[in-house]
């Protein structure tokens, strides 16, 4: 189906700027375009541009160009000093984004950055979502993924047939930076499964059991968890090709463990998790999946891959 095509049958359809074409970006991107909205997306890398282009979508110069006649502006991007950066100045989204337009940042930021850009964004006119979503590579091709949102009632009606292209499980979870704390506490219970599954894996292969055939029998019981689905193979192939990076992972724990502290919650699981998640990146493997846990395991266990 062309763009044409799309827009005649889908007139009220709003023109998306898409802004961050990385692992997670450029296949939700896609998606939309897939589902029948126009999207113009700006990124750093040319490459990533060519395939949005190539995919349907417009590429642009710039986050100005990019998000100029756009209705809604979605940003994707790693962490808060990279929402601010396309956010904030005189080139950023705020200045540059029409009255009237809708900010939705998926990327997964502090809590409290989103409620200052939300603040800033009224500002201007522009209305903003934080949507952080669970799911990681496959999440994202599959448009699968887990959506958490902050922000007021109407804006997420009006997002609601954006996200269902993108996701699966789309929630409100309450005012600006809600969205931000839940994604927040998704990523405690992640890397504490990863490094329960890494343990028991170690565990096994040490016991000389057959691993998958444990696996298997593990994740068909109360054991079994959507970890241990998608993360299966990582662990039996040591295949730790990122779908989402340690360096990532290592950013939300301390996402996590600073606000879990802000509001007096005590995470003492999580802290040693978070601890090992440092420990893996300082090793130099910041830029495997966070399934990579499993070697820091087998190196404490004196075993190695």
């Amino acid at each position: 189906m062309s763009n044409a095509l799309a827009d005649s049958s889908h007139p009220t359809r709003p023109a998306i700027a898409w802004i961050g074409l990385g692992i997670m970006g450029s296949p939700m991107s896609e998606n939309l375009i897939k589902a029948g909205y126009r999207v113009t997306g700006y990124t750093l890398e040319q490459d990533k541009l060519d395939r949005l282009a190539a995919a349907g979508g417009t590429a642009a110069g710039s986050i100005a160009e990019a998000v100029r006649d756009a209705d809604v502006v979605i940003t994707m991007v790693p962490a808060s000093p990279q929402v601010e950066a396309i956010a904030y100045g005189p080139d950023g989204i705020l200045e540059n984004a029409r009255s009237g337009a809708l900010l939705i940042d998926m990327s997964s930021i502090t809590p409290q950055t989103s409620v200052d850009l939300a603040k800033a964004a009224r500002d201007k006119g522009i209305r903003v979502l934080d949507a952080p979503v669970s799911g990681g590579e496959a999440g994202a091709i599959e448009a699968v993924l887990s959506i958490m949102v902050g922000g007021e009632q109407a804006d997420f009606n009006e997002a609601e047939p954006i996200f269902e292209a993108l996701g699966r499980t789309i929630v409100l979870c309450g005012p600006h930076g809600s969205g931000q704390t839940v994604k927040a506490a998704n990523q405690l219970i992640v890397a504490v499964n990863i490094q329960a599954c890494a343990e028991a894996v170690v565990f096994l292969e040490k016991s000389g059991v057959d691993l998958k055939a444990a696996l298997d029998v593990l994740n068909g019981g109360l054991a079994g968890s959507t970890v241990l689905t998608r993360k299966k193979d990582n662990f039996l192939n040591r295949d730790f090709q990122p779908g989402f990076r340690i360096d990532l992972h290592h950013k939300d724990m301390g996402i996590v463990t600073d606000a879990a502290r802000n509001v007096g919650a005590a995470l003492p699981v999580g802290a040693v998790v978070a601890q090992l998640v440092a420990s893996l990146r300082a090793q130099g493997d910041g830029g495997l999946d966070h399934s990579a846990l499993l070697r820091a395991v087998e190196r404490l266990s004196g075993a190695s891959h």
